[in-house]
């Protein structure tokens, strides 16, 4: 019997390398090799599929090589984010069974402000915020400081020293910035201070949460605690060196299990599915906030995910396998069913 075909997806890097932003782009492609490798020694046969502008070509090689399984590690483009949660749709129709969470939960937690209203409506922790559309910004009634934030970027995009904000004039200049380079809406979120903590969960097959990892900020004059795209991305600069990942993070078991069973309750709330983060912090009274829930993490084996499955003894290799053998037992039939287009059907298709 031959060994189950595997078509490891990911984003083709669309951005020039000079970029600020292409950073998180460029590391998607030697993750996606990495992936493949470990497939590779566990009786998998992997085959790299790099996914630019054009989503046909999703499709036809989905028809054309029929994958047992898809690992999805589609992030989307940078100028249409929502591209990641229709990548994911498109799977979804197909019947591939494929890793990862599904595309409503994408869709969900992408749109940052649209996330935090459901959970402040399940009565999940997380911090004031307001939304700017346009221009000019409303008199702001958060107390300062506040966080500015691309409400539909992840990765740290569009986040950097001058994201936190002390006054109005400073949060007019930043949000009319963050239109301007990145499009509406704008998250504006009162500003919490204290540790910050990622909670990384695994469902494979029972939910659960692995021991919290920490931003460490190392302390830098007129330098706020916030984890920039320069401090996540950049490897070498100032930034990226004044915040490193601690794993598992020197915390009291009572608050890790709380950090949990929160973290655990959003995931379920946004729908996610095989594993997510989610983001906190922590104020020096003890009160945790959520920041964000990412369903679709870095799970590279030097991101801080992998870190927190070392701290629970669990092989990083383990892990990438059973991802996609649980993906495997979720396929409702033995082989995706393509509709076949003619040329004009196509053609039609393509001018709508």
């Amino acid at each position: 019997m031959a060994a189950p075909l595997v078509l490891v997806l990911y984003n083709q890097p669309l951005l020039p390398k000079n970029h600020p932003d292409s950073e998180s782009e460029h590391t998607v492609v030697a993750i996606a090799k990495t992936m493949a490798g470990v497939l590779s020694t566990a009786n998998f046969r992997p085959r790299l599929l790099g996914l630019g502008r054009d989503p046909a070509i999703l499709w036809h090689e989905l028809r054309r090589v029929r994958p047992a399984v898809v690992f999805n590690l589609y992030e989307g483009q940078l100028e249409d984010t929502e591209t990641e949660s229709y990548v994911a749709g498109l799977l979804q129709w197909s019947g591939v069974p494929f890793t990862g969470s599904p595309p409503q939960a994408l869709s969900l937690a992408r749109a940052k402000h649209t996330a935090k209203a459901l959970l402040r409506g399940a009565g999940l922790p997380t911090a004031d915020f307001l939304v700017v559309e346009e221009m000019p910004v409303p008199e702001c009634t958060l107390p300062w400081p506040v966080i500015v934030k691309p409400a539909r970027q992840d990765a740290s995009v569009g986040l950097d020293q001058d994201s936190v904000c002390v006054d109005q004039f400073q949060l007019e200049q930043r949000v009319a910035y963050i239109l301007e380079t990145y499009g509406a809406p704008v998250l504006v979120e009162e500003y919490i201070a204290g540790r910050e903590f990622n909670v990384a969960l695994t469902e494979l097959p029972d939910l659960r949460y692995l021991p919290p990892s920490e931003i460490v900020f190392k302390e830098k004059a007129g330098a706020w605690p916030i984890l920039t795209y320069a401090g996540k991305w950049k490897l070498g600069s100032e930034e990226y060196t004044n915040t490193p990942p601690k794993f598992p993070a020197e915390v009291a078991p009572r608050m890790a299990k709380r950090l949990g069973a929160i973290a655990m309750k959003a995931y379920r709330l946004i729908g996610c599915r095989d594993y997510a983060r989610v983001d906190f912090r922590v104020t020096p009274e003890g009160k945790p906030f959520i920041l964000e829930v990412n369903p679709n993490p870095e799970i590279s084996e030097e991101a801080g995910f992998a870190g927190c499955l070392g701290a629970m003894r669990v092989p990083y290799h383990d892990f990438i396998i059973r991802l996609v053998s649980h993906a495997l037992q979720r396929s409702a039939r033995p082989e995706a069913t393509f509709i076949e287009l003619t040329p004009r059907q196509s053609s039609q298709l393509a001018q709508r």
